[in-house]
């Protein structure tokens, strides 16, 4: 049955279907509500698909847009440096200018290289670390995203019916099939924000690690902070160890403030991924890191290629993007008041209608999911929650014009303002009632 709100986009997932492998070109945007949806325009905060349907935006784009959709001052910087050339096999000036400005602004930057994706870019972390430390494995956490190649799909979805073991032990399963049995050989996975098992466990492997990668806020998976002592805890040990500590900042970079969330939380790691919000919708990533470990690259021990690095477009988009966040000052005020405002708001109305929806994260970005748990610190929490209520509502919500990624992720941009914060809320009373 059609639902006919959504008619032209079940049409076009249809023809789709004939060309691409289930209709779409990224595994995640198969589970869009009611089915993959095709979109028309966006500008602002606002969304408009194929269907006329109008949406408040708290995807972003999975975080990307950090200015918000169709941003001018991003836009004709693309233009106008794209009628230069798109692609050189060569170096140009913005990316000097681009470089310059990351290693201002981010603590661990003092040499970097670009990439197009974050995925590539941690790959490339992990070889840095191999080379530099002679060692091998590398230790990661439960529900920590850092891209969907093969040593890191793992350890980030269970199967019905399972759980994840002892927390000393976890089982570990494979996000898919096709994955190469040696690639689960290559990493050590824990619970997150378990101090003591961290500190046990690099004890036990500290002469074949040769990395510890963390996002600095679990932001994939219920946008959980760390624990207070957590990180530093990590950077130490990481330290005493000669083990590479590497932020996976690729949603938290120049979300939370033009340093990452290394300058939030005054932690340096030596390495560290910055992707999404840095190019505002455009395919680029960097590897940032300091100077003694970037030189496994500069040397050329390290290999790092890529036909399409830096090309001309997509190194205008991000410097454009800096540019745009340093020269408003209040940005970072708005994105945390804003998101705060959601985040008190949704609490206020789940205890008005006795509805067990727990909120958290630091603003710019906050999570949503339906559980009894008193507080959710890791991965083992957010798999306690309610996937069939939250699916629920997120559908209601979408339904009522309020766009949320469906594992209950919703992003602040620039151009969210108060008024679209009183809507979500508005709404979010009204669904609160029917599920």
């Amino acid at each position: 049955m059609i639902n006919n709100r959504y008619k032209k986009s079940k049409e076009f997932l249809d023809r789709a279907c004939k060309v691409l492998a289930s209709g779409v070109s990224s595994e995640f945007r198969k589970y869009n509500y009611p089915h993959a949806l095709f979109y028309d325009y966006a500008v602002g905060s606002k969304i408009v698909d194929v269907d006329g349907n109008e949406y408040i935006d708290f995807t972003l784009s999975q975080g990307p847009l950090i200015l918000g959709h169709s941003n001018e001052s991003v836009l004709n910087a693309v233009d106008q440096y794209s009628r230069k050339g798109q692609l050189f096999a060569g170096q140009h000036i913005k990316e000097i200018e681009l470089g310059e400005k990351l290693n201002k602004i981010i603590p661990s930057a003092e040499l970097m290289r670009f990439c197009l994706d974050g995925s590539e870019a941690v790959q490339t972390a992990f070889r840095v670390a191999r080379s530099k430390t002679k060692k091998n494995l590398f230790l990661r956490f439960e529900g920590h995203y850092h891209g969907w190649l093969d040593n890191v799909a793992y350890g980030i979805s269970v199967p019905l019916g399972e759980d994840l073991g002892e927390r000393n032990n976890p089982k570990i399963f494979p996000w898919c099939n096709g994955l190469s049995k040696e690639s689960k050989s290559e990493f050590v996975i824990i619970p997150w924000n378990d101090e003591r098992l961290l500190e046990e466990t690099i004890e036990k492997y500290k002469d074949e690690l040769a990395a510890v990668i963390t996002e600095p806020i679990m932001c994939n998976n219920g946008c959980i902070l760390p624990k207070k002592g957590f990180l530093e805890k990590m950077r130490v040990l990481t330290e005493k160890n000669n083990i590479a500590l590497i932020f996976d900042e690729v949603i938290t970079g120049f979300r939370i403030g033009l340093s990452g969330a290394q300058g939030y939380f005054n932690i340096k790691p030596d390495l560290s991924i910055f992707a999404k919000a840095m190019g505002s919708g455009y395919p680029i990533s960097a590897i940032v890191g300091k100077k003694e470990w970037m030189e496994e690259i500069s040397s050329g021990r390290v290999i790092h290629a890529g036909t399409m690095n830096s090309s001309n477009p997509t190194i205008a988009a991000s410097l454009a993007t800096i540019n745009a966040l340093e020269n408003d000052k209040n940005v970072y005020q708005r994105l945390f008041e804003l998101g705060n405002e959601l985040k008190d708001g949704l609490k206020k109305l789940a205890k008005k209608h006795n509805q067990n929806l727990y909120v958290q994260g630091p603003g710019p970005m906050l999570s949503t999911v339906f559980t009894d748990l008193e507080e959710v610190t890791d991965f083992r929490g957010v798999i306690k929650s309610d996937k069939i209520k939250l699916n629920k509502f997120i559908s209601l919500m979408h339904d009522n014009g309020i766009r949320i990624i469906g594992r209950g992720l919703w992003y602040i941009s620039a151009t969210t303002n108060k008024d679209d914060i009183k809507t979500a809320l508005k709404i979010a009373d009204k669904v609160l009632t029917e599920i």
